[in-house]
């Protein structure tokens, strides 16, 4: 069987400045870990930029360095979370060569919910950035979503429709782990599972901060019935 790929995303965060140091790399991902813990404190409406300075340890002139707004700054973790989410599933997959398509599908789902519980920030921000709200302002003050200059503050540009970038991701481990061609049948299937599967797990963390283990297991029941048959 081939190797299951690391599969990248088709849209990139839009950073003002890609960090082309280790040091300036270190500091980005130190602004993102600070922003998801902050986000699980306060919540988005309440984070600002220079609350993410200062529980990360930076000046605030190296968080605008990368981003316009907090807004641009959701938008990247909300990438990252993607890309780590897309590793652990491939991981997970080639670890396990032999799994059938119910196993794969377990793997998919279990992972998700996984990070729901124990990933900083990712119950409020998992792959996509909260609706901004008409003329929302950002909590220091800067107009949320704005361009300063250019596109680069807009997280819109940053992410657009984050469930088809995750249904991208994911059709393409499932089909390479089990042989069979990503299509575009496959593809609108493995959306239409993403979109069901992620108001499904959002119903059980309501219900229940841990996930509802009833509803996850409804979750799981309907990805198997739906998405196993187009994946064997």
């Amino acid at each position: 069987m081939d190797p299951v790929p690391q599969t990248r995303p088709r849209t990139q965060p839009a950073l003002r400045r890609a960090p082309v140091q280790q040091r300036s790399a270190e500091r980005l991902a130190r602004i993102l870990d600070a922003c998801a813990v902050l986000l699980d404190e306060t919540g988005y409406e309440q984070l600002s930029t220079r609350t993410v300075a200062a529980r990360a340890g930076v000046p605030i002139g190296s968080v605008y360095r990368f981003f316009g707004n907090k807004r641009a700054m959701v938008a990247a973790l909300a990438h990252r979370n993607l890309d780590r989410y897309a590793e652990r599933v491939s991981d997970r997959l080639a670890a396990a060569p032999l799994l059938d398509a119910h196993g794969a599908i377990d793997g998919v789902l279990d992972e998700f919910i996984e990070m729901k519980r124990t990933v900083p920030g990712f119950a409020l921000v998992d792959f996509g950035v909260p609706a901004a709200a008409p003329g929302e302002t950002a909590a220091d003050g800067t107009a949320d979503g704005a361009a300063e200059g250019s596109a680069e503050g807009s997280a819109e540009a940053v992410v657009e429709d984050p469930n088809r970038l995750v249904a991208e991701r994911i059709c393409a481990l499932l089909a390479t782990h089990l042989g069979r061609a990503a299509d575009e049948e496959l593809h609108r299937k493995v959306l239409v599972g993403v979109e069901t599967a992620d108001a499904l797990v959002r119903l059980a963390f309501r219900a229940d901060p841990a996930g509802d283990p009833a509803l996850v297991a409804e979750t799981r029941c309907l990805l198997h019935a739906y998405l196993a048959p187009s994946l064997s």
